[in-house]
């Protein structure tokens, strides 16, 4: 584990039925698959030998389709499941190892969790809500209150601590269990599809409130969906899992621009490059183009290595020099229309 490191998963597996440790090993024995095991041993394979890492800051999405493992997966980082095999790191604390007493306090002060039911106290009121993980260790009153009261204005929900829940909106609900899990100042965030039972309008506007509150905090956080769309506005990288395998794991460009499979490119066909393509990606090494088509125009327009297809494609309709890419204030790489037009079809095609 590195220093910018803080969740390192190794072969994590979990098994559910009566022989767990039986029908791990005959998977590794014989190579029994998923259905094989369950008519064997009577047994489901919810993780399957899954390894990551996450970095410090960083927003981690792990996405598939219902029955993919993911919530299963990330059930194990706070060993609300225990795994049948495989280890756990958090900020260099094995997980595995804590006894009752050292877990409670790890989950206490290490890690916030955010549910999708929101998971609210109805008999308190939404300050106390808030500050019931500093009361669990046993925070002053006063204190508790104050550090409760700052989370909230900074979810934008400063003038309804007073309030109980059935008196807000599911979102502010939502954001609520947010400020919860926050209160505490963990070190990493669990947040298992905790916008996904709002409506469309107030999910987007949730996924821009925690865009702007990670940048903000800059918290660890592990986030769970199953929408693509979601983890691909929310996510530094992300990935995706299928019968309790991880399928592919990196950001939403190198899953768009080279799916691991026929399942992950069916998965991303619906999404557009526009936004997640950037001029890196696109673009040719320079002496593929000047010995095509020779030397470079000296009015060439210049952009980052970030810049999106969408910024590309519009800069194009309206100068016909090719594009020069740049690093560090050096070309790097060139794009012309046909380079932009290839990507915007291969995007096409796969849809």
């Amino acid at each position: 584990m590195t220093s910018d490191t803080v969740i390192e998963i190794s072969n994590v597996w979990k098994i559910f039925g009566a022989k767990p440790e039986a029908a791990l090993q005959a998977i590794r024995d014989r190579g029994l698959t998923k259905p094989q095991v369950l008519a064997e041993f009577n047994a489901v394979v919810g993780v399957a030998d899954v390894s990551l890492s996450v970095n410090r800051g960083e927003i981690f999405c792990i996405m598939g389709l219902s029955g993919s493992g993911k919530s299963t997966l990330v059930r194990h980082f706070n060993r609300l499941l225990e795994p049948t095999a495989g280890k756990i790191e958090i900020e260099g604390t094995d997980v595995m190892a804590l006894g009752p007493k050292d877990l409670q306090k790890f989950r206490n002060q290490k890690i916030g969790m955010v549910f999708q039911n929101f998971a609210l106290m109805p008999h308190r009121s939404v300050l106390d809500n808030v500050a019931m993980p500093l009361e669990i260790r046993q925070v002053a009153k006063n204190e508790r209150m104050r550090q409760a009261a700052a989370i909230l204005d900074i979810v934008e929900l400063g003038a309804w601590g007073a309030k109980f829940a059935h008196e807000l909106s599911g979102g502010m609900q939502q954001r609520v269990g947010l400020a919860r899990a926050l209160a505490a100042n963990p070190d990493v965030l669990l947040m298992d599809e905790p916008f996904s039972a709002l409506d469309p309008l107030i999910r987007r506007q949730l996924q821009d409130e925690f865009i702007r509150l990670s940048k903000i905090l800059k918290k660890t956080t592990v986030f769970i969906t199953h929408d693509l769309d979601e983890a691909v506005r929310i996510g530094d990288r992300i990935a995706i899992m299928r019968d309790g395998k991880m399928v592919q794991m990196g950001t939403a460009e190198d899953i768009v621009m080279n799916p691991a499979d026929d399942y992950v490119a069916d998965f991303v066909a619906g999404i557009s490059r526009l936004k997640v393509v950037h001029a890196s990606a696109v673009m040719q090494p320079i002496a593929e183009f000047t010995t095509t088509h020779g030397p470079l125009p000296a009015d060439a327009p210049r952009v980052g290595e970030a810049e999106t297809l969408s910024t590309l494609i519009n800069m194009a309709i309206d100068d016909t020099n090719p594009i020069l890419v740049q690093e560090g204030g050096v070309d790097v790489g060139v794009i012309t229309r046909a380079d932009l037009l290839r990507t915007v079809v291969e995007g096409t095609e796969m849809s």
